[in-house]
């Protein structure tokens, strides 16, 4: 199970501190770190609610982006006989390998269940 919260289209990875008997939180997505952290759940959700609230007040006065810039492009490193696999995958429906792993990654984007059969519960 991904433990995640959501706030004005900004998410948050959480986490628990057994030791500190804490959660805490993470954005996702941007440019900086920003964190915050509750005793309960709503303390956890107001505590993102002020933190997003606050890194958007914060880019406005400093002129800046809130979210994190994607270019499109990045590396992913496969051993060969995955590369040989989905290459002729590829071929066979006649399309090229990044269109083969772009419509593949499209897919798993918009199934998020697959996260769990592949990782399992997180």
């Amino acid at each position: 199970m991904i433990n995640s919260l959501f706030y004005d289209g900004y998410t948050a990875s959480i986490y628990y501190s057994p030791a500190d008997e804490v959660f805490f939180g993470k954005l996702i997505g941007v440019n900086d770190l920003v964190t915050f952290e509750g005793t309960s759940v709503e303390a956890l959700k107001q505590g993102m609610q002020e933190a997003v609230d606050d890194y958007i007040e914060t880019c406005r006065l400093l002129g800046k982006s809130p979210e994190k810039s994607y270019k499109g492009v990045f590396n992913v490193r496969v051993s060969s006989d995955l590369h040989k696999k989905i290459a002729l995958l590829a071929s066979q429906y006649n399309v090229t390998l990044n269109d083969f792993v772009k419509s593949v990654l499209q897919y798993a984007s918009s199934h998020q269940e697959i996260g769990a059969e592949v990782f399992g519960e997180r």
